[in-house]
């Protein structure tokens, strides 16, 4: 019986029940539950995003291997503690993008050579690269500047955030788990502490656009993340500490290094670097 939006904003029991423990030894490497487990409090209206977010970083990332057979819908539903109907709109999401595809009779599997998110599977690859970069030319606007205000103006409490989401992001790498989310949340908690919302809903407008293609984009270009994920941790660390010193130049200066070092992973890598 589908959850309530009630049911559905209610916090995950503390003993799960024997159906989630069920699904989850089915998953050899726990993919899919690391990926509800960062799903994270969230609004109603955001639920079917935040779970086709999880699945996508977790197939794309390779976590969920290739030619991999998904959960049915009900067990999804039951292991994200969703509705059947948030799964199927998340599910449809993943078709679209071309990471999955329903087999008649069979299920829903993962797709061999997917397309960029966002860009149809057909586009030129100048297209689809254009579109990428064209996210990251935004974001080099945008977010020096968030890191400048941010230094300024931070509060107790935004270091505080900042700093547990630096944490989450550096041990849900060390075990392997989904951690892009640790990563979007840190650039957002920067632009929050700007104290000026139009930074936070430009930097939202970012989440499920530059975050998706670039990511589609390494799984495309089979560069492994290890070595480029820790680089991105250690550039993340030293933005925090420029704006709990409040070097405001400092903060700025090196967040542009760390969109520019992103985009030089992103198209100069080759795999295991």
């Amino acid at each position: 019986m589908p959850k309530s939006p009630n049911d559905q904003l209610q916090g995950k029991p503390e003993k799960p029940d024997a159906k989630v423990v069920s699904i989850r030894t089915q998953l050899s490497t726990d993919a899919l539950a690391l990926a509800a487990a960062g799903l994270g409090p969230v609004r109603q209206e955001r639920f079917a995003e935040r779970v086709y977010e999880n699945l996508f970083h977790a197939i794309v990332e390779g976590k969920i291997s290739v030619g991999s057979r998904l959960p049915s819908e009900n067990d999804l539903a039951t292991l994200f503690d969703v509705s059947r109907p948030i799964v199927r709109q998340a599910l449809d999401r993943l078709r679209e993008d071309q990471l999955v595809e329903s087999r008649r009779g069979s299920g829903t599997y993962v797709m061999d050579s997917p397309g960029v998110a966002g860009k149809p599977a057909t586009a030129e690859p100048s297209e689809r690269i254009g579109h990428i970069m064209n996210g990251l030319e935004l974001r080099m606007v945008v977010e020096p500047e968030c890191a400048y205000m941010a230094a300024l103006r931070r509060s107790t409490a935004d270091l505080t955030r900042m700093d547990e989401l630096l944490t989450g992001f550096e041990e849900a790498n060390a075990v392997g788990g989904i951690a892009h989310h640790f990563d979007f949340a840190f650039h957002e908690a920067i632009a929050t502490a700007t104290a000026n919302l139009r930074f936070v809903q430009v930097l939202k407008t970012l989440e499920y656009d530059v975050s998706h293609a670039v990511n589609m984009l390494r799984h495309l270009m089979h560069i492994q993340p290890w070595k480029r994920t820790q680089d991105a941790m250690d550039e993340h660390r030293n933005i925090f500490e420029l704006i709990k010193r409040q070097d405001a130049e400092g903060a700025r200066r090196a967040m542009r290094g760390h969109i520019e070092n992103a985009r030089s992973r992103m198209f100069n890598s080759r795999p295991g670097l």
